[in-house]
């Protein structure tokens, strides 16, 4: 597998804010740790390589972000140990530890922990404003979609819900930034983004061509939240440029991960830093505005890292013993 790691220093520099940490709670801490993220042109990445850039400047450790697959394959690697952390989403978490991944049919990943909240994904479509495609029901038949990495959330879902919804289309997989070119050159017709708000390739797109930034009615709404694992979303119009108003779509949650065997002071103190420094994280993307303890509650799939469950519960958030991964 080709991929590439986006370093950060391990200095603790002038932005730091959290207290030291003592060469005792480090006596366990692996050497530098990688973060495994999506593609390129993505919010994982753009969230993922700026978390790592503040753990890393602020607790001493080394560390980057890696470009990966997505959710699916993030919760592979992290299972197996071939990174420590990663991002994925409720729903390719649910079928990973299921043993449902396409990665690896009937392997249940079960060695993966939570540890704190991100944000939720809107799926939400885009296309050329030169298209004439207002809706969903505008596509016509033979579309060519461009769904994100193989793999990914979007691509795990959202052809389903494109064929819920009666769309007839190619599909066509690829970085959100490679599609994103794509569309703008006509070479595709509309990408289904599913990522957090606001999506870089969408904020690009929008600099250099006019886009229409796709809603989904009351009728497509009920259909999807009916037959998937996700939840009405309103995408605010200040998000984009190109929104007039706010667009009602569906989201799935995010959730940070550990390989459950990570030191626990090490899991501790990152939490830590997150979940109390959410003015730093708003800096390195918008999406973690959501990224807070009292959503702590929206894992309803994953055990919780004991260095995580620790900090919650230290906090006045509680997460039960038989939900902590021992």
């Amino acid at each position: 597998m080709k991929t590439q790691a986006v370093m950060a220093a391990a200095l603790v520099s002038t932005l730091a804010v959290a207290g030291p940490v003592s060469a005792q709670d480090k006596s366990d801490w692996p050497g530098n740790f990688t973060v495994g993220t999506a593609s390129q042109g993505g919010t994982y990445f753009a969230y993922g390589a700026g978390w790592a850039n503040f753990v890393a400047e602020n607790l001493g450790i080394s560390g980057g972000a890696e470009i990966t697959g997505g959710p699916m394959q993030n919760m592979a690697l992290v299972h197996t140990g071939d990174l420590n952390f990663g991002l994925t989403t409720m729903g390719p978490a649910r079928e990973s530890m299921e043993g449902n991944s396409p990665l690896a049919p009937g392997m249940k990943m079960d060695n993966v922990c939570a540890m704190f909240p991100m944000y939720e994904t809107p799926f939400s479509v885009t296309a050329l404003t030169s298209s004439g495609i207002k809706s969903i029901s505008d596509i016509p038949a033979g579309a060519t979609i461009g769904f994100g990495p193989a793999g990914s959330t979007s691509d795990t879902y959202f052809p389903k819900m494109m064929e819920t919804l009666g769309v007839d289309f190619e599909r066509r997989n690829g970085s959100w930034s490679d599609l994103g070119g794509q569309l703008q050159d006509g070479l595709i017709d509309v990408v289904a983004f599913a990522a957090g708000v606001p999506i870089p390739a969408v904020s690009q797109l929008e600099v250099q061509t006019d886009v229409n930034i796709i809603g989904m009615t009351d009728e497509e709404l009920k259909k999807i939240t009916d037959s998937y694992p996700v939840s009405e979303f309103v995408i605010p119009a200040s998000t984009y440029q190109s929104l007039e108003k706010d667009s009602r779509v569906v989201s799935m949650w995010n959730f940070a991960v550990a390989n459950c065997d990570v030191s626990e002071s090490l899991v501790y103190e990152m939490t830590k830093l997150t979940m109390e420094n959410n003015d730093k994280m708003v800096s390195i993307h918008k999406a973690a505005r959501t990224s807070i303890p009292e959503n702590y509650t929206k894992n309803n799939v994953l055990p919780w890292h004991a260095g995580a469950a620790r900090w919650f519960n230290e906090n006045g958030y509680t997460i039960e013993a038989d939900k902590i991964k021992q």
